[in-house]
Formats: structure tokens, sequence, C-alpha cells
């Protein structure tokens, strides 16, 4: 638990306990989304008609080499200087060592973060110096490359520490006689066979044996063990395995892919690798609502609908146009969500594991919407370019650098600008957002989720909405601290971030909400016109039986005529509590008013005072991934009702400080 410091405006707030009960009745558990084919990609392509159209190996050139030396000396001169500059700030460091030690870290004490920074840096280095050599191509980087590319060959295990569950064997350490592929195994493999692609006989100068090690230890430890091999449970391709894929899919899909097209030298089984790739992106598409929302927040969108993105750019590559679904709508739908989270500047809608800042991969979310035809996210990619691009290209990997640097046609004439969307609504995730007007980031705007407490990177968190004015923050979600171990284990919600009581929801005699996709919104309806926008849902069955909840109507609404949010809770109970406590989480800090009335920066938050009563906590941030969000503090409000009734109900109004 962080540090925390309370002041009483006027009664402080009882401590709060996890509830652990038995699950709720199915019958509280929103009915499943209907479910698209499930071959959106595959369709009747079976490997051997797949093959009929794949581009062989030496004839796919999907970027410049090395070699083309018109194309890597006709990119603009600063983008060269930048990326030569970078090459030899690392042209005469060390490879930092990886000890056993430091991979042991992780499992002696749960940090993550002292071994995947020093794996970082080894990846970024030799990409750097790749990069400036294919630029400068004078060859004095190959050196230092050749001892990248070898120092990595020699690392035992490509992956991180966290994710060596998925090994047979685990004891801290890895077993080198069961190649396992995670996000990070695939990253390196990508890594490697663009370094072999780009540099090609130009590392055979070197040494020959350079490209050979490449390719036997991408075969060893990346194509082998995925052709072979249908229980990674990010595949979706095990029949007993999980279904609630994220991420992992396409992320790994895509270096998977990358490494098949470049590296596999049989045209028969690189062709059943593709089709093996496709069937794996068509499981993860399956568990996608037609609105195209990603449960994991805009945060993860890049490597979501970002990696899907990638997938589909190498196989349209590969085949020549022929494997080519962008006309799809939930394809389409999928990359839309990206511009629709967007609140303002870094902000976007955080729910789950997502920060409040996110630098969105601007020529990513172009390169999106122009493949599919989308004005408003070529605009919103071409802005988030031009704020947060480098003259060196992405920094997500070799492969979008690639891109970004030689696929940017048309961003220069398109308008740069957030289209700041008006009304958002997904049903699938059920999140709806709202702003006072399209285009704008003046006056208020709120976001606010219905859901269930089994998505991916789940926070406890059904009911929960944020306020912004003006496009800062006023009532937010907190986000994630610095992933460890916990993070992801049986204790994930013992961290104060996961709890329902840290965000903006009720807590009902002390209990919180409950953890499971049975722990629901039902009866979720949305609304919206020129003068308002809502969402209304039921949230009783998110909490378990001991909060002794009969039913809690909670709507959130935009009043878009008085410039305010209003958040009602109309509840019934089956038993009198000690109190109900209202959680308000804000980065601002807190000032009384007359009664009734908290100031919190931008926005004052008025409410009755003979029904609730104010406290307000102050929580030191220690954690250095919230304090890129919010600074060194956090504050906590809790409307507070005293022995309230069984059946009662109170409005809480957002107004902003200032009429835009």
């Amino acid at each position: 638990m962080p540090p925390i410091t309370r002041r009483e405006l006027p009664a402080a707030a009882a401590s709060l306990h996890l509830a652990t009960s038995a699950a709720l009745s199915s019958a509280a558990v929103p009915a499943p989304a209907t479910k698209r084919p499930a071959n959106i990609l595959t369709g009747d392509w079976t490997p051997a008609k797949l093959a009929t159209v794949l581009v062989s190996r030496d004839d796919w050139k999907p970027f410049p080499a090395a070699d083309n030396r018109h194309a890597w000396e006709g990119l603009p001169p600063q983008t060269r200087k930048v990326l030569v500059d970078a090459g030899e700030a690392e042209a005469h460091g060390e490879w930092p060592t990886l000890p056993a030690t430091l991979f042991l870290g992780f499992a002696r004490d749960g940090n993550r973060s002292r071994y995947e920074r020093v794996n970082g840096i080894r990846r970024a280095r030799l990409r750097a110096l790749v990069a400036a050599e294919c630029v400068e191509g004078k060859g004095r980087f190959l050196d230092e490359i050749a001892n990248g590319i070898w120092t990595t060959c020699e690392e035992s295990f490509w992956g991180y520490p966290a994710h060596l569950s998925l090994q047979r064997l685990r004891h801290g350490l890895p077993d080198v006689s069961e190649p396992v592929v995670d996000l990070f195994a695939a990253e390196t493999g990508s890594l490697l066979a663009w370094t072999a692609y780009l540099l090609g006989a130009r590392l055979d100068n070197v040494s020959p044996m350079l490209r050979l090690r490449i390719q036997q230890e991408i075969d060893r430890r990346i194509l082998t063990p995925n052709f072979e091999r249908n229980d990674f449970w990010w595949m979706g391709l095990d029949p007993n395995g999980r279904a609630n894929l994220n991420n992992w899919t396409p992320w790994i899909d895509s270096n998977w892919l990358t490494c098949a097209l470049l590296e596999e030298r049989d045209p028969k089984r690189r062709a059943a690798t593709v089709h093996k790739i496709m069937r794996s992106l068509d499981r993860f598409l399956a568990v996608y609502h037609d609105d195209g929302g990603c449960d994991e927040g805009p945060g993860y969108w890049s490597r979501a609908g970002g990696s899907l993105f990638d997938c589909l750019e190498l196989l349209r590559s590969g085949t020549r146009g022929t494997v080519n679904v962008y006309r799809v709508p939930l394809i389409q739908e999928i990359g839309r969500y990206i511009y629709r989270a967007h609140i303002a500047g870094e902000y976007v809608i955080n729910f789950a594991d997502a920060s409040a800042k996110a630098r969105i991969g601007g020529d990513l979310v172009f390169r999106y919407g122009r493949r599919i035809g989308d004005s408003k996210m070529q605009s919103f990619g071409a802005w988030a370019a031009a704020q947060y691009g480098t003259p060196g290209g992405s920094g997500d990997g070799i492969g979008r650098q690639l891109a970004s640097l030689f696929d940017r046609d048309g961003m220069a004439a398109v308008k740069a600008e957030p289209p700041l969307v008006r009304d958002v609504w997904l049903p699938g995730i059920q999140v709806m957002a709202a702003r006072l007007k399209e285009g704008s980031t003046e006056g208020l705007y709120v976001a606010a989720q219905g859901g269930h407490n089994a998505e991916s990177h789940n926070h406890n968190d059904v009911g929960n909405f944020v306020v912004y004015a003006d496009g800062k923050p006023a009532i937010v979600d907190v986000g994630v601290e610095t992933y460890t171990a916990k993070t992801f284990s049986s204790r994930r919600y013992e961290i104060w971030t996961m709890q329902s009581a840290y965000h903006n929801v009720p807590t009902v005699g002390g209990v919180m909400q409950a953890t499971g996709r049975q722990f629901a919104a039902t009866e979720v309806s949305h609304r919206s016109d020129d003068t308002s926008a809502e969402i209304a849902m039921n949230i009783e069955a998110a909490y378990p039986p001991e909060a002794g909840i009969e039913k809690w109507r909670r709507k959130v609404m935009l009043d878009r005529k008085a410039n305010e949010v209003r958040i009602s809770d109309r509840f019934d109970l089956k038993k009198r509590p000690d109190k109900i406590t209202v959680t308000l989480m804000t980065p601002c800090e807190v000032k009384p008013g007359e009664a009734g009335e908290l100031r919190l920066g931008p926005v004052r938050v008025l409410f009755d005072p003979t029904a609730l009563k104010a406290s307000v906590e102050e929580i030191r941030i220690e954690d250095g991934r919230l304090k890129t969000a919010w600074g060194d503090r956090m504050f906590r409000i809790l409307l507070i009702a005293e022995k309230p009734p069984e059946n009662w109900s109170w409005t809480v109004r957002v107004v902003q400080t200032r009429t835009p």
C-alpha cells in the first residue's frame, strides 16, 4: 500500500477489506457478444494454396537493403545525421553482461526491471549500429555489429525472466533444452532477421558464420518450436488452452512472421508457417467485439491493434497484395479505436493496465489510417508524428523503424490534427466517452465504463469514470505501477492500484468489488445527442454477496448545455451498512469550499452535505511509472454516507471553475 496521509472533511473513512467470496450466479454475467466467423484471414486458404501466392524468400524485398545506396542516401539529411550519430554513440561502448544472478533477480525478489533494462540496452545498441551502417555504408560499424550479433546469439534465453513460466522446468534460470517463445524472444529473432536481410553479404565480409549463426538460432529458438507446438497459450491454437487472447498474439505473430518470411529456407514449411500465423491471428480477431475496442486500453493498442497492422502489412507485402483484409469492418474499427480513446495532448482513456499518458506512434497510426482510408486516423497519426516522432524513425523495433523511414507517402499532405471525437460508444467493452464539442478540448470531457472484472490487464473497476477539463485531468484513473512478479500473480489484487477502493466507484460496508468474469455490469445503456451524453448500468453484480447490495444503478452523464458532469447513484440494500464511501481519485490538490463543495484544480465537485461527508487522503507516489503520469502525489477523496438507509440515492456534480 502506498504511503497515505488523511485529511478529514470532517470524518475519516473506515479501513477497507478485500472481498473473498463465492462467485455470483451466472445470471449476473452479460450474454456473450455474437462472434464473427473465425476465418477472416485464412478464409478458404490452405497452406498449399497460400504457397502459390507467397513471394519467395529470395524475391521478397520489403525495404531497401544497405546495398541500395540510392534509397538510404536519399533519406533527408537530418534523418541520416540522427541515425549515424546514434550509431557513433554506440560504436565504442561495451555490451553489458546478463549474468545468472541478474536473471535470477525476478525469482528472488520479483523485480523485473533490472534484467529487462540491460536486455533492452543490448538490443537498442545493435539496432542503432545496424541503422548507422545502412545509412553510411562504409563498413566502419560492421565489427561492432558482429559483436552484437554474436553476443545475442550466445544468450541462453532471448526472453524475459518474467515469462519463464512458458517452460516446463521453472527453477529461476532457463532450460536451454526447451526453447520457448515469449514477446522478447520473438522481438530478438526479428531484430536478427532484419539485420541479416539489411546487411547481407556485408556481414560475410566479416565472417560467413554470422548469417549462418543467425539462421541457426532463429530456427532453433523461434521457427521450429512455433512450427511444432500448438500449446503456447498466445497462439490460441490449443483447444484446451485459454481463450482470452491479448496483445501477445499479434505482437509475437508479427515477429514470428518476419522470421518466417526472411529466414525460413524450406518453401513448403514457410507457407505452412505463414498459414499457421494467419490461423493464430484469426483466433485473436475472434475475441474482439465488432466495435474494435481494446479492453487493455490505448497504452496496449500499439501492440494489439498496431501489431495486428504489422502482420497485415507483412502478409500484404509477402503475397503482393493477395492477402488483403483491410475492407473488413472489424479491421477498420480496431484501427479507429486509438483516436477514439484520445482525450487531449498525451492524455488517453487509461482503464486497465494503461498509463494516462501515451505517446502515440504517429507514423504507425497514419499508415493504418491510410490503408483503411480513414482521414481522421491519418490526421491523428500525422499530428502524433509531429508531436512525438523523431527523424530517426520509430522506436518500437527495427521493422517499424524501416516502415517509418520508407513508407510515409502522403503524410506531409495531411492536416496534422487530433480528431477529438465528440461522442464514443464501444458497446462490446462498454466504454463511453463524450466531450463538450467536436474537435475541441474546451470544456468538460468524461469517459466511463461498465465491463467486467476479468478483462485483460483487469482492474476491479466496473462503473469507473474519469473527468477532464480543457484537456487537463481532474478525476482520474490512477493506472498501474511498474510491473513486478506480484502484478501477474495470485496476489495481483493486493496491489492498491488494482482495487476498486482506488477507482471512482462505491465501497459498501468496507466491501470492495471482486475479481472474476461474473462480477460485471448489467443492463448497460448509452445515449447521446447535442444536449447530453450518458451511460447507465447496474453495478451490484460487481460486488460479492457480503456487500449486501440488492440493486445499484449508476448513471454518468455529460450535460452539454450546462457543461456539467453528473454521477447519479441509486441503490437498494439487503442490509444497512455502517457506511458507504464513494471514491474520487485526483492529481489535483483538494481545497474545501462551501458546504458540499470541493475544489480540484480546474473543477468543483458538488454534493449534498446532508447526505455525504468528505475525507481526503494524500498518497505519496514512489513508483517511477506513476510519477511519469502524476508526479509525486495523488489524492483520494472519500464521500462518506454514515449509516445510510437501505434505499437511497444521490448525485455528485462536477462543474468547471470557468465557462469555456
